[in-house]
């Protein structure tokens, strides 16, 4: 929906709200007018059901304000002496239009100074609920959020079964652009296997303002732009369904290439702008090697493990070759230096052979993970030119990210040697909003930008800033605890430090506060 749509939607349910409550808000003693006057009519509804005023900016939170219409519904009918179960049930089960009836066919009287306390336990357990939920909601959508590392593709920056805290307000919040969904859950419902939102209406983009861009090789949470989901757990039928942005998978990855930038991978070293990438103390890139060790049945898996490599190592005893699928320049070190080590070098993919798996996907550039590029990533207010040899990289963004997800029509074509933007021919083209150039840090097991492309502005997420729990998935027991991972920072160029202990000192104190504070409050 369009931002004209949303007004005039906004405009329809002022006027159901008017005809649903006029006598209602007369019988409360205001005018019949009052109730027609937008966001002041929620403002004198909040006095008349004897709630605070700030509920009516909940009313405009989206997915906050699927929680909070109820309530208004329930509060409401109270306020006017409609207590029983069966009137809550209709007012539920009519969204709320049970109140027209209340209106226009009973002479209900308005109990001004109601008893807002629950009548049963059950009620005051509902209410509890209710508003954990709205205030979990509000600190998942703006503030922070959870987020867990399922894969390796930035280890060993971030390991498999680190649980992170993402910053939401760091670049800015965005506005839920599903307008009906389950609160705090992705895209499916958990335990039921089924979709959690609706696909309409939508909500236009916008974001909070944030106090910081994005910066190179800062670590970024995204959704992922190609996912169309092929199966939802309860489908499995090999088809692909759409996906608004806020409801596409998470990714994480490190921005390497900014708006702007030329980007270009020689030999498996990024390059971004003609100059070598530098990348933080703390990122810890990991590239494959083969090796040779000097027989004498020594095995260098016991050395692999105690680096903490163990998924796809390979050795073959028959003529003492090895393979590591990730080794970082740390432990590439300490394993050169092993006696019974031959050699080792970097596995670098040289081959000019074409893939359709790597973008841009036309199966026709002879690039691969090690050498890819040169590619330019659009920048915000840019123009560039559009060829039939520049069109592939840019074809996806201004059909789809430029498109339909922002609400218009487009579509690329090409007749002969003319590109065609919705059947009219261009020269060039001005993009409308930022991309980025997301990479993992594990260079051959990171499935990034290398196939699939840009990532836009609209499709970030937030920040990673803080680890609170770290499990190692192939340990038990207490060993399966990172303790030396719990309460890190992300970001920094020193080795991470735990805060754990001023976290449990910090606990103690407020423990012991609360403690005294009761017990003299007893006393």
């Amino acid at each position: 929906m369009t931002f004209t749509q949303w007004f005039l939607f906004f405009f329809l349910v002022q006027l159901i709200h008017f005809l649903g409550t006029w006598r209602l808000y007369i019988k409360a003693g205001r005018k019949a007018w009052e109730a027609a006057i937008p966001v002041y009519n929620a403002v004198l509804l909040m006095k008349i059901i004897n709630r605070p005023w700030w509920w009516v900016i909940l009313l405009f939170i989206p997915i906050v304000n699927l929680v909070m219409f109820p309530v208004i519904w329930v509060e409401t009918i109270r306020s006017f002496g409609r207590n029983s179960s069966t009137d809550t049930f209709l007012v539920l089960v009519t969204l709320g239009f049970y109140t027209y009836y209340i209106n226009y066919a009973t002479d209900v009287k308005y109990i001004e100074d109601r008893s807002l306390k629950p009548r049963t336990s059950t009620g005051e357990w509902v209410n509890s609920i209710l508003f954990a939920v709205i205030a979990a909601t509000i600190v998942h959508t703006y503030f922070m959020q959870p987020f867990t590392i399922p894969t390796s593709s930035l280890e060993k920056t971030l390991l498999v079964g680190d649980y992170l805290f993402v910053s939401k307000f760091h670049y800015g919040a965005r506005l839920p652009e599903t307008a009906v969904a389950f609160p705090m859950v992705h895209d499916t419902i958990p335990f039921f296997g089924v979709k959690s939102y609706l696909n309409k209406p939508q909500i236009p983009y916008m974001r909070l303002p944030g106090f910081e861009e994005v910066e190179r090789n800062d670590i970024v949470v995204f959704n992922w732009p190609v996912d169309t989901v092929n199966a939802f757990h309860q489908y499995g039928d090999g088809k692909y369904y759409f996906k608004p942005i806020d409801k596409k998978s998470n990714y994480v990855k490190r921005a390497v290439g900014m708006p702007g930038d030329s980007l270009q991978i020689i030999n498996g070293k990024i390059h971004v702008n003609n100059e070598p990438l530098v990348l933080p103390g703390r990122a810890k890139p990991q590239f494959s090697y083969r090796g040779k060790t000097k027989g004498q049945g020594f095995n260098p898996r016991f050395l692999v493990e105690r680096y903490g490599i163990t998924d796809g190592f390979g050795y073959r005893q028959e003529d003492n070759t090895f393979f590591i699928p990730a080794l970082s320049e740390e432990n590439l070190k300490k394993l050169k230096s092993h006696p019974n080590v031959a050699s080792i070098e970097r596995v670098i993919d040289t081959s000019t052979r074409t893939s359709k798996s790597i973008f841009p996907n036309t199966g026709k550039m002879p690039w691969n993970n090690d050498n890819f590029g040169p590619v330019h990533i659009p920048k915000e207010g840019e123009t560039v030119k559009l060829t039939p040899e520049s069109m592939p990289f840019y074809r996806r963004i201004i059909e789809t990210y430029e498109g339909s997800e922002m609400g218009v029509e487009n579509e690329l074509s090409l007749s002969g040697t003319q590109v065609l933007l919705n059947g009219l021919p261009v020269e060039s083209y001005t993009f409308k909003q930022n991309y980025y150039w997301m990479m993992g840090d594990n260079r051959h097991n990171s499935e990034d930008s290398r196939y699939w492309g840009y990532v836009p502005e609209n499709h970030i997420v937030g920040k990673p800033v803080f680890i609170w729990m770290s499990l190692d998935p192939n340990a038990s027991g207490f060993d399966k605890i990172r303790w030396e991972r719990m309460f890190t920072t992300v970001k920094g160029d020193a080795q991470p430090v735990s805060y754990l202990p001023y976290f449990l000192i910090l606990l103690v104190i407020i423990f012991a506060f609360n403690y005294f504070r009761k017990r003299r409050k007893n006393a």
